[in-house]
């Protein structure tokens, strides 16, 4: 059986110019493994920014990866990490955090992605953590880069600590 999904425009808030196109969940197609939601937004031209009021989540961990652009992550953990094209953001929600997400001035296009993942049951209750990985391992096979940000590919394993066997890698082809 297969399926054709196609992703469904998403405004974040009124105080922000950026259109997210979600492909996850569709009700075609709830979620893949533990991937809750996928949103891809930009590249957008910047002239006010991105500026994602403070939220909660809880039970669940959110990937953002960027391609173009400079946001600051805050949350009620104590976080305040900008994130660049290249970076890993990973916040784990766990019991509950609430965070928000504002483009750096300066930036002049957005472009990224976003993708939750639901936490186990027997984890989905964890303290509410946040981690930043500035450095991600790259696996190069001819005209492909992989940056692997999550899980492991072809023997290459992101630091970033998640809780379902599952893969997020960049592919880069030139």
């Amino acid at each position: 059986m297969s399926v054709i999904v196609e992703p469904r425009e998403v405004k974040l808030s009124t105080r922000t110019e950026t259109i997210v196109r979600r492909l996850l969940p569709h009700a075609k197609l709830r979620r893949i493994g533990a991937w809750v939601f996928l949103d891809h937004f930009g590249p957008t031209p910047q002239v006010h920014g991105m500026q994602v009021q403070r939220h909660p989540h809880t039970a669940l961990q959110t990937v953002t990866w960027l391609f173009e652009g400079r946001v600051t992550h805050r949350d009620s953990v104590g976080s305040v990490q900008v994130i660049e094209p290249g970076q890993l953001n990973l916040m784990t929600a766990g019991r509950g955090v609430a965070h928000s997400e504002q483009s750096v001035p300066g930036a002049t296009s957005q472009h990224a992605v976003q993708l939750w993942l639901a936490l186990p049951d027997a984890v989905k209750d964890v303290a509410p953590m946040f981690e930043h990985h500035a450095r991600l391992p790259q696996l190069q096979l001819d005209a492909l880069t992989a940056t692997v940000f999550i899980g492991a590919l072809a023997g290459i394993e992101s630091p970033a600590r998640v809780f379902s066997p599952l893969v997020g890698a960049e592919l880069v082809v030139r």
